[in-house]
């Protein structure tokens, strides 16, 4: 029997397994993750940063202060603050030209503010006019800044209150020396001048121009009470007495704004955190969360955003002799408008 034989076909191999596919996205999801963990640890750290910075403010234990008013929680009522400079000179630097600053001991008030912000829409300053009558609980009738030498912070805080009828929730101090400080962190303040200025008494003076103050000069023009200008030929007093000083004074705190919230500070920030904290006193009630808040807030707005303005007032002479100013008609609907948190009319 034959047997046909049947020529082999060669047999193809079998092709190779497909590579193994790529994982699509896989690069971005180690980028998210990447991303994350320097996120938690920028977080942490910035946190860390801030206590750090919230720790060098000088603390006034809250059983020093009962006039202040609580904060209620989930109330819609704008917090307020008071906002003080004094004219402590022990805190000066060593260079400063001392003589310009007089031989007073003890520490004033220098600077009175009211000061809340309204969310998303503006910052509100009320300055209260060093010599405003005012009665003083167990002092009788004198100015106003004499509340702060007869009992210290509560009493301002309490005096403050009674007059204006403005609760006040937080108390934050700052003498000239820290003042300036402050000012130096940023740089100095940038101020425009129309006219040559001076004062001979606070050893101030610019010629016409954009000028950028440091911290001396600033608190020299801030505390000018002989400020005068150059014009047509000779040197003449602005007049205006206290308002227009604290007008002075609210124009160095815009200015400041400007500065803190302009993209150039920015890498003024690390050094401006820890010396404001460092050279300011307040209430212990001011809490970390409630400043991280407000500046997050008020980096939000612009300096056209600071409402401000001097209690309206006129010049009066009391029974004691003293020179005093006291409110006008125009005061109470100033008042008003800062407790409700409307533009002043």
């Amino acid at each position: 029997m034959t047997t046909d034989t049947y020529p082999t076909i060669p047999q193809t191999p079998p092709p190779p397994p497909p590579a193994p596919t790529k994982r699509k996205g896989g690069f971005a999801k180690k980028a998210f993750f990447a991303l994350l963990i320097l996120a938690v640890i920028g977080v942490f750290g910035t946190i860390g940063y801030v206590k750090w910075t919230e720790g060098k403010i000088d603390r006034i234990p809250s059983e020093e202060l009962p006039s202040l008013a609580a904060v209620v929680p989930g109330s819609s009522e704008t917090i307020n603050f008071l906002i003080i400079a004094t004219d402590d000179r022990s805190n000066l630097p060593d260079d400063w030209d001392e003589s310009a600053f007089g031989d007073f001991a003890g520490r004033r008030t220098d600077v009175m503010m009211l000061a809340h912000m309204v969310p998303g829409e503006r910052i509100q300053l009320l300055s209260l006019p060093r010599d405003l009558k005012v009665d003083i609980e167990e002092h009788g009738t004198n100015r106003l800044n004499a509340a702060f030498v007869f009992g210290g912070p509560d009493l301002l805080i309490k005096t403050v209150q009674q007059e204006t009828g403005i609760p006040v929730h937080h108390y934050v101090e700052i003498d000239f020396g820290g003042f300036a400080r402050i000012v130096d962190s940023l740089g100095g303040v940038t101020i425009d001048f129309p006219y040559p200025a001076r004062d001979g008494k606070s050893g101030f003076e610019v010629e016409a121009g954009t000028h950028t103050l440091d911290g001396e000069m600033a608190v020299a023009y801030a505390r000018s009470r002989t400020y005068e200008e150059y014009k047509d030929g000779s040197w003449q007093g602005t007049g205006g007495g206290d308002i227009a000083r604290t007008q002075r004074q609210q124009d160095i705190m815009v200015q400041l704004f400007d500065q803190v919230a302009s993209p150039s500070s920015a890498f003024n920030l690390p050094t401006f955190l820890p010396t404001l904290a460092d050279n300011i006193t307040a209430d212990a009630g001011l809490s970390l969360a409630l400043m991280t808040d407000l500046g997050r807030s008020a980096l939000g707005l612009q300096s056209t955003s600071i409402d401000r303005v001097t209690l309206p007032v006129e010049n009066a002479k009391g029974s004691d002799g003293r020179a005093y100013v006291i409110p006008t008609d125009e005061a109470p609907a100033v008042i008003i408008a800062f407790k409700a948190g409307d533009p002043y009319p």
